[in-house]
């Protein structure tokens, strides 16, 4: 099958990425972060989480990370907004899409938001009408369509009616999240085959982690299914809270990378990338999780 000519990337660094550091991150910071990615060329981006910070202290602040950038024409800034209270945050803090999500099995439902999975439908349902009443574009997410810490491996077909539950309530995209990084690409596309049975190829998109080292692979394998929407986190920031032994997600500079090799546009500066991955691991104090920057840094550094 061939290739998609372009591919979008959906930034998710300034929140699925920090979200799981240690370290808490200043406003400003956030803010630098954002505006880099912008800058770089990424034009959806999502820029915080309005949950309680009791449960996600990272989170802390979205408010004023959505008031303080400076919003560059034709970028889209995300948020997740996990319950009703959430979404009015979101809405005053003028974001521009908000996200909402449910897991594919029982017990991580349980364990990330204390309700089953048809509790989860209902909730992102409502959620879903009053974004959608407001004029907001909602995304909707599947966790751990891979893999489960709990429950072991999850059946593709398992996905594809939680799939059509998130379209069916307004959801204009489905983000499968491999949560723990255990796909391989024929389960991959065994995921893909399923969720297209219910869902159009074009309103999936594939959200990856790279714990087992699979994760471009499994990008590539979507990229032949005809998936032209890819999750991925500047410097592989990231991980799962609720997953033990998640590591982070896919690498933005890994997946631009690969896509130049593979002559996919995507409209993204790969070194104002680097540096903008350079800046946020210097200020977290951590090691860069992107191969790919890891190597162009050291490259130059040997040049000068």
């Amino acid at each position: 099958m061939s290739l998609p000519k372009r591919v979008k990337i959906f930034e998710v660094g300034p929140r699925d990425g920090l979200q799981n550091e240690t370290a808490l991150v200043d406003t400003d910071t956030k803010v630098a972060l954002v505006e880099k990615l912008a800058d770089a060329g990424i034009q959806t981006i999502e820029s915080g989480s309005f949950v309680s910070p009791k449960w996600v202290p990272q989170m802390a602040g979205s408010e004023a990370v959505f008031g303080t950038i400076n919003r560059k024409a034709g970028v889209t800034y995300s948020a997740l907004t996990p319950n009703m209270r959430g979404l009015e945050r979101a809405i005053s803090a003028e974001v521009s899409e908000v996200a909402v999500f449910i897991a594919a099995t029982e017990d991580f439902s349980q364990k990330n938001t204390n309700c089953t999975i048809a509790e989860g439908i209902e909730r992102s349902a409502k959620l879903t009408e009053a974004a959608l009443a407001e004029g907001l574009q909602v995304r909707g997410y599947i966790s751990v369509a891979a893999g489960c810490p709990y429950q072991g491996e999850v059946a593709a077909t398992d996905l594809a009616p939680l799939a059509k539950a998130l379209i069916e309530m307004g959801c204009y995209e489905v983000s499968l999240g491999d949560s723990i990084g255990v796909a391989t690409p024929g389960h991959i596309k065994n995921i893909v085959d399923a969720v297209a049975t219910e869902v159009p190829v074009d309103k999936i998109a594939m959200h990856l982690h790279d714990t087992y080292g699979q994760a471009l692979a499994n990008i590539y394998a979507a990229l032949e299914m005809g998936i032209t929407v890819i999750d991925s986190s500047v410097a592989g920031l990231g991980g799962c809270p609720y997953a033990p032994g998640a590591t982070g997600n896919v690498a933005t500079e890994n997946v631009v990378y690969m896509l130049n090799g593979l002559g996919i546009d995507h409209g993204i500066d790969l070194d104002k990338l680097i540096a903008t991955g350079d800046f946020i691991t210097q200020k977290l104090g951590r090691d860069n999780g992107s191969g790919v920057a890891r190597a162009m840094l050291a490259k130059h550094s040997s040049a000068s």
